[in-house]
């Protein structure tokens, strides 16, 4: 049977060179291309001949589901490959903020240490996270997994969910399901796992942050849209929000001019929490198994 042709329009995002396509290519004739910029992309219309639109990615924002619905395109996406990957990177966000890890590690290659007299000095407060509150926005695959590394830090956690009655067998004396009212007002760090959704886009803006603790700590670890970029910045300068940690910003890649330059109290990643390289292993894994199954009529993991 002659390959169907398939055409890669990020393909150095996923895999710069460490990794190999061979799962994928070993099921269709793939043309690649490392980047895809916007004005590069264009609407279902100038290609009628697609047939199958495959996300190398858990979340499909980026692909209008109701024109591929309508042109009979299936759309999939690869759900839970990051899942270890990302839980494990809201915690180091949460633990450098905590902790001052890069802070006085940088204090220390610029020689402060050396011109203290006393053994030990820090340069803004550290943060014991045992027995403290976390809000967890969102329990999908990643929040679930964010609730039991807290647990086992000892810290009381909050979860908002839309539906908490799937999972109410996990609460117990440290985790208790809350409306979003509660979550934010009793948490002393707040952490979103949550789609981009109408209902969801700007969630963290100037009326939501108000109802927060004074010096609550956040994490958005999900997508940049959460956040309205210009409240965040004015509460971290103001001391409204004690620390931020994001790893997704509105505009990737993260403009010059954006809100967030050079704000105090703020760490910033770029777009890395999913990317171990056993998490893209797990991707192209599934990107291969998705496109077989739709070739051979079974399609998987179909969003649309």
């Amino acid at each position: 049977m002659t390959k169907k042709k398939a055409v890669n329009l990020e393909a150095s995002a996923v895999n710069p060179g460490d990794l190999s396509w061979d799962p994928v290519t070993a099921v269709c004739l793939v043309r690649s291309y490392d980047n895809t910029v916007e004005e590069e992309k264009w609407d279902f219309d100038r290609f009628p001949q697609i047939r199958y639109v495959g996300v190398c990615a858990t979340g499909y924002n980026v692909v209008d589901l109701k024109a591929a619905r309508e042109r009979g395109i299936t759309v999939t996406n690869v759900p839970a490959y990051s899942t270890d990957s990302v839980a494990q990177h809201t915690f180091a966000l949460l633990l450098d903020l905590c902790s001052k890890v890069t802070l006085h590690d940088e204090s220390v290659r610029a020689g402060d240490w050396s011109r203290v007299q006393t053994f030990c000095y820090w340069k803004a407060p550290v943060i014991e996270i045992a027995g403290q509150t976390i809000g967890i926005y969102g329990y999908g695959n990643i929040g679930r997994t964010v609730a039991r590394i807290a647990k086992s830090f000892g810290m009381q956690v909050l979860v908002y969910t839309a539906h908490p009655e799937k999972y109410l067998d996990h609460a117990d004396g440290q985790l208790t399901f809350t409306d979003e009212e509660t979550l934010f007002r009793q948490s002393d760090f707040i952490t979103f796992h949550c789609p981009l959704t109408p209902e969801t886009d700007r969630l963290v803006r100037k009326e939501n942050i108000a109802r927060m603790r004074d010096g609550v700590i956040l994490i958005n670890v999900a997508r940049g849209g959460l956040v309205c970029e210009a409240d965040l910045a004015e509460a971290l300068r103001s001391g409204k929000v004690g620390g931020a940690g994001l790893d997704v910003v509105a505009e990737e890649p993260m403009p010059a001019d954006s809100p967030l330059a050079g704000v105090p109290n703020l760490i910033i990643t770029p777009h890395i929490a999913w990317a171990s390289s056993e998490a893209r292993t797990r991707l192209i894994n599934i990107v291969a198994e998705n496109i077989r199954g739709w070739l051979e009529g079974k399609p998987q993991n179909v969003v649309n």
